[in-house]
């Protein structure tokens, strides 16, 4: 059979066309999940995949599903895709790329009239990104039994606005029960957001799994006090006892490197004046990890740090660890499929596991999943300066497409 090639021209310029939904000022994205701006680039993939026949199915926590349909009604579809939300200061490929390499797929798909044996359709998971209500990867937890949906509902971001509020808000809370639509499988492209691949000069990441990762938040309660009134003897300053933790958890990573990473992303200050001594912080922690058993001894030490720092003092705190996701092993046969795929292209690949958390870790525990990665410049990802080549998102949807069309050949 003929093979099919994807529009490299076409799929950059849907690449920068979407990225002018929320774009900012530095080139980069402001798509914060249930904005207008989010609910804006779903009215137009919605559009391009219903000019195409596709059906588009919402579920009740907002994941979008386009449907082509396959010849044999009886195979649950083959799905493709990512998100569509970003970071505050987020890059145009993070998360859209998987999104739309899928829909220029679908493209070639129809304009060849090639029909799959299974339905094939393109993914958007709600709130992937978890920068306004955490935790990350909601929707897909949620589509994955991970999370109820009255969980996600009851989310609220930092001015007080529901997950549940935004979505209806915005138009797009569906009927569909989340998990109730079945999959075949799901291909998820992204780009690294890590520096391996353009070190090595390989074009593709063959990727077989997830590392874990767990997220905690953390309030430190002191006491708020002149500056200049209060001798240093008597204070009680939570912004100190947050900087030692800051350098604690930094080294607790350290300890357990090269595969261990820990990040404080947040930090609020209180009551964050010049001549205030701070009574309150509240900071977050980001722990990853290939091994469940060394996150837990990363856990303990940090918990352990929190006991021995802050009293001393004269502080309080409250830590609350609000999401654990396992590290996840990708489907062998999918992985085999993706080889195939980036072989056909004649394409520079590597096996490598995934630094960040994705979609696909969610998905795997109701439906064999694996995941595609191409270089990004410098591996910087979560920035406004993220960038990948027109070349490398359109290999990548190349590898995609051939890795979709090898598994359904496998299902005829």
């Amino acid at each position: 059979m003929e093979s099919l090639q994807i529009n490299a021209r076409r799929l950059w310029h849907s690449l920068m066309q979407t990225a002018q939904i929320g774009a900012t000022p530095n080139g980069g994205l402001c798509r914060l999940t249930l904005t207008d701006p989010d609910r804006q680039v779903r009215d137009w993939f919605k559009a391009q995949c219903e000019a195409l026949g596709c059906t588009v199915a919402i579920d009740e926590v907002g994941n979008m599903f386009a449907r082509r349909p396959g010849g044999n009604p009886a195979l649950p579809p083959i799905a493709m895709g990512s998100h569509l939300d970003t970071q505050p200061t987020g890059g145009k490929f993070d998360g859209t790329l998987g999104v739309l390499a899928a829909l220029e797929a679908l493209r070639t798909l129809h304009e060849a009239g090639r029909q799959t044996n299974a339905a094939v359709e393109v993914v958007n998971w709600t709130n992937e990104e978890g920068a306004r209500f955490a935790p990350p990867m909601l929707a897909s937890g949620v589509f994955a039994g991970v999370f109820t949906a009255d969980y996600a509902y009851a989310r609220v971001d930092r001015d007080g606005k529901s997950f549940k509020e935004e979505l209806d808000r915005i138009g797009y809370r569906g009927t569909e029960k989340a998990g109730a639509h079945k999959l075949a499988a799901l291909f998820e492209l992204h780009i690294e957001q890590g520096p391996i691949l353009e070190a090595e000069g390989r074009t593709i990441g063959i990727v077989h799994g997830v590392q874990g990762m767990r997220w905690y938040e953390v309030t430190v309660s002191g006491e708020a006090a002149h500056t200049g009134a209060t001798p240093m003897r008597l204070r009680k300053d939570a912004l100190l006892g947050a900087a030692h933790m800051i350098a604690r958890i930094d080294a607790i990573a350290r300890k357990h490197a090269p595969d261990a990473v820990g990040t404080v992303g947040r930090l609020e200050n209180r009551p964050n004046s010049p001549n205030v001594i701070p009574g309150e912080v509240f900071f977050t922690v980001d722990f990853r990890h290939p091994d469940d058993a060394t996150l837990d001894a990363m856990e303990e030490e940090f918990r352990a740090a929190l006991a021995e720092l802050l009293p001393p003092l004269g502080l309080s705190f409250r830590e609350t660890r609000i999401w654990h996701s396992p590290p996840v092993t990708f489907a062998t046969d999918l992985i085999e499929c993706v080889r195939i795929g980036a072989a056909k292209a004649g394409l520079p690949a590597r096996d490598m596991i995934s630094g960040a958390g994705h979609d696909a870790a969610y998905v795997a525990r109701v439906a064999p999943t694996t995941m595609i990665f191409v270089p990004c410049a410098g591996g910087i990802s979560h920035n406004e300066a993220e960038s990948a080549s027109a070349s490398d998102c359109a290999a990548g949807a190349q590898v995609l497409l051939n890795a979709v069309l090898e598994f359904d050949r496998r299902l005829g």
